[in-house]
């Protein structure tokens, strides 16, 4: 995917330290990420906190909307 031809919608969040793929993609108009990579490969296992935390994040905020 080339960051130049992703629509106005989405931002790029991860690129690969090795190829410069990008690995992560954020919604601006919607709660909706994604990623895609090995992120317990390296420098370690915990890098992954901070996306599993903003997940969580919005499920409590779709929580809060849907009551």
């Amino acid at each position: 995917m080339d960051e130049a031809t992703l629509p106005a919608n989405l931002r790029v969040t991860h690129k690969s330290l090795f190829d410069g793929t990008l690995q992560g993609i954020h919604r601006t108009d919607k709660p909706a990420f994604s990623f895609q990579g090995h992120p317990e490969a390296s420098p370690g296992p915990h890098d992954a906190a901070p996306l599993f935390d903003h997940f969580i994040e919005l499920i409590a905020q779709y929580r809060k909307i849907a009551k």
